[in-house]
Order: C-alpha cells, then sequence, then structure tokens
C-alpha cells in the first residue's frame, strides 16, 4: 500500500488541491510502522513544492 501512496501523490502533485487530498488518504491507509519512512520521503520528494500543506498533514 505504501509504494501505491507513493506512486498516487506523485501522478496527482501537479495539483495542490487533489495533492492534498490524497496525502489525506494515505495517511489513513498507511501502517503505524511505516509512516516514519512515509514522512521523510514525502518530505523529500515535496517539501519544497508543498511545505505548508505536508506541515499540516504530518502534525501531531
Amino acid at each position: 500500500m505504501l509504494e501505491l501512496c507513493k506512486e498516487i501523490l506523485v501522478k496527482v502533485s501537479f495539483d495542490k488541491v487533489l495533492f492534498q487530498k490524497e496525502l489525506s488518504k494515505a495517511l489513513k491507509w498507511i501502517k503505524s510502522d511505516e509512516l516514519e519512512g512515509f514522512k521523510e520521503w514525502c518530505l523529500k520528494t515535496f517539501g519544497k513544492k508543498y511545505p505548508k500543506i505536508l506541515q499540516v498533514a504530518f502534525k501531531k
């Protein structure tokens, strides 16, 4: 599921609203033990493009 979520985020990253929606879905699907790695990947891949969205999504 993790790899599928990554693929989807890459494909929708052209659109801010779609990206935010799919990121929210991904966070519900991903197992808690994979979450930290997913967060690091998101920050590395999309950190410059969508920093505020990522900050809100991963806020605990």
